[in-house]
């Protein structure tokens, strides 16, 4: 078990939950987060990707296993772990209704609730590799007879960062990049098309940093006057403005520790860029109608769909402002550009919208798997989710998505033509054996172009071994710095 775990702690009790929380992470290594209420277990659930829930069996303000209940639905895959308060309450109700893996009662035992974790977390590891054994051999749940494809498949689950589902290598890249930018506190600017999941991103950042436990809160930008934004992002005090009747913290001092999230930072004026820069380089916060400045330690991702560097060109944004946002830069493909991940978040989204809706579904045909992946989707990875929520809405229970209800701008999108990257090539010499080594040394080189000279996964795609990709560079006399 090589993967690393997410556990989130659910209790209004903030010392047990620390105590606890401390001992999965330092003696195990599991990612923990802790919520003090329903609704912020709620949100983190959307934002981040749980494994195993550990949840207080509460009061009646604090209903831990009504909570469990919901999470039953709404996320299946996650283990569920129940709290009891009493030697007198009756796990009966927990069973039932929650379906808990397991439960156990206070005085909370730490080595029994560490090893209650670990196996729960084993066992949820096997019954997911046992689905996508499954999925391979076309097996059902009631029954291990092999069922033919009649040309029906179901695609291998995909990687994730948090709620971000990947296959290509474009996204593996940014990904990869993203985690290791979490680490750090530089500001981080996240630039693509509307709907490619700049907003994910940002939450799986903020919960992959150290600032993970403080706030994540977020601001759009478009479309609001100086002033309001100003309150929003600043605060103000009473009477600052007409309706301004009472006092109000504003976004930069109420994530103090934490992140905040500027979307559409384009859009803002020219006189708000110089407040925003001056709390870039100072940390200075001054609300509305005060005379009072105050300092907040606040990560700020910030997220445009319009590139900010030919804004800057053509001075609508301050370069200054551009430099101080772009301490990590990002830019999110849009989906025409990684075919590869619409499979993968198809069946992503068939998923989670079937969950949703109490549906069965059974699988995504290949036809539907190839219409989708030649469409553009123009409205991005937003698009294809509308897409096959509708597709799980008009779909019986217990049948595959198929084209039958398709838009007609997605049945209709012309046949995709695959990029030939030896096109115009002409292989040199006059003989059979100069042309064959020509073409050759052609393949080897843009193989290894395109692995940027990682000779491990050049060998690997050209079926050779280390040794017979390092003679054929020997005997072309190949090198990084002089490749075509």
């Amino acid at each position: 078990m090589d993967r690393n775990y997410t556990i989130l702690i659910v209790a209004r009790d903030e010392g047990s939950s620390a105590e606890l929380a401390d001992v999965l992470a330092d003696r195990n290594g599991y990612r923990v987060l802790v919520a003090a209420t329903v609704s912020d277990a709620q949100q983190l659930i959307r934002d981040v990707h749980i494994d195993l829930v550990v949840a207080d069996e509460g009061t009646k303000d604090f209903d831990g296993c009504a909570f469990l209940s919901n999470l039953r639905i709404s996320n299946p895959d996650v283990v569920r772990v129940l709290v009891l308060a009493k030697v007198t309450s009756r796990p009966s109700k927990a069973f039932k209704e929650a379906s808990v893996y397991q439960y156990v009662r206070k005085p909370l035992e730490v080595e029994q609730i560490v090893l209650i974790v670990k196996r729960g977390l084993e066992s949820r590891e096997l019954a997911r590799r046992h689905r996508l054994i499954s999925r391979e051999f076309k097996m059902s749940d009631d029954s291990i007879a092999y069922h033919p494809p009649h040309d029906l498949r179901l695609i291998s689950e995909g990687q994730q960062f948090e709620k971000l589902v990947y296959v290509s290598e474009k996204m593996a890249t940014i990904c990869e990049m993203a985690k290791t930018a979490a680490k750090t506190d530089l500001p981080i600017l996240i630039q693509g098309e509307t709907g490619t999941g700049k907003e994910l991103l940002a939450r799986a950042i903020h919960y992959n940093s150290s600032r993970k436990s403080s706030p994540l809160l977020m601001q759009n930008c478009g479309g609001m006057n100086d002033e309001l934004l100003q309150s929003e992002l600043f605060g103000h005090k009473r009477g600052a403005f007409t309706g301004a009747i009472s006092d109000r913290l504003g976004l930069f001092r109420a994530a103090d520790g934490g992140t905040v999230f500027l979307d559409e930072i384009s859009e803002v004026s020219p006189s708000f860029q110089v407040s925003l820069l001056r709390f870039l380089q100072e940390g200075e916060v001054k609300p509305l109608g005060s005379d009072r400045t105050t300092h907040s330690n606040v990560r700020i991702i910030a997220a445009s769909n319009r590139p900010l560097a030919e804004l800057v060109a053509t001075r609508e944004y301050r370069r200054d402002l551009y430099y101080r946002l772009k301490g990590i830069e990002f830019e999110v493909p849009p989906l025409r550009d990684r075919v590869a991940d619409i499979p993968a978040l198809a069946e992503f989204f068939a998923a989670k919208h079937s969950e949703g809706m109490g549906r069965k579904i059974l699988g995504l045909s290949a036809n539907l798997l190839e219409k989708l992946s030649h469409y553009d989707f123009p409205g991005n990875v937003r698009e294809l989710e509308n897409e096959i929520r509708r597709l799980v809405a008009l779909t019986g229970d217990g049948e595959y998505l198929t084209t039958r209800h398709l838009s007609p701008n997605i049945q209709d999108a012309p046949r995709r033509v695959a990029p030939n990257r030896d096109r115009g090539f002409v292989p040199e010499g006059k003989t059979l054996k100069d042309q064959v080594e020509s073409l050759e040394r052609h393949l080897v080189e843009q193989t290894l172009k395109r692995y940027r000279w990682n000779q491990s996964k050049a060998a690997e795609e050209l079926g050779l071994s280390r040794v017979g990709l390092s003679n054929k560079i020997r005997r072309y006399r190949l090198n990084e710095e002089n490749a075509t």
